[in-house]
């Protein structure tokens, strides 16, 4: 009998608006309510409900439900619910993965604006180094040769050698001061 009485009420509201208006007034509040519980959000709660109604609307005539109308609606109300919480936290976690990468990408960036800075501040400070001294310093920091090897190659003494050294950092120094920080930082970053 009571089955008999769900399929009534059904094939009522999927042949009158009007009825259908009536059920949506009735219950409106109640899953208003009962979505808000899930989502915690007033506007999402209506949405929540609207759409379980639009959708019970829609396909009403195509569907075979076996519970109340009451039941149907609720259900469709919690999964409406679920599946907005689910996207949320996706969304969330989206959000937060482009905020990282941002942050990550930005300190790279200004790591690499600030390393060719230097690069160019060295470029300069070397180009102002006297050509014997900048030899020299080359020879010994961008070859890696020992003093006693660049003496060799240049038929100069140790002597000379470590005399043009201590004038080009010494000058290097002055030049640079401003990014001997970002040289000390940029050197331990690179030994890691």
């Amino acid at each position: 009998m009571e089955q008999r009485s769900i399929k009534r009420d059904i094939q009522s509201l999927q042949n009158s608006e009007d009825a259908f208006e009536q059920v949506f007034k009735e219950k409106l509040k109640a899953l208003h309510a009962y979505a808000f519980t899930f989502v915690q959000d007033s506007d999402v709660a209506e949405d929540m409900v609207q759409s379980a109604f639009i959708k019970f609307w829609e396909r009403s005539k195509k569907m075979h439900i076996h519970t109340s109308v009451t039941s149907y609606l609720y259900k469709a109300v919690y999964n409406n619910s679920l599946n907005h919480l689910k996207h949320q936290k996706v969304k969330n976690k989206h959000a937060h993965y482009i905020r990282s990468k941002h942050k990550s990408l930005k300190s790279t960036t200004e790591e690499q604006m600030k390393a060719n800075e230097l690069q160019t501040k060295i470029t300069e400070a070397l180009k102002e180094l006297p050509e014997g001294c900048r030899t020299i310093f080359q020879m010994s920091r961008f070859e890696a040769l020992k003093y006693r090897e660049i003496a060799e190659k240049l038929d100069i003494s140790v002597k000379t050698v470590e005399n043009q050294m201590g004038k080009a950092l010494k000058i290097m120094r002055l030049k640079l001061s401003d990014y001997l920080m970002l040289l000390l930082v940029l050197s331990i970053i690179h030994h890691l």
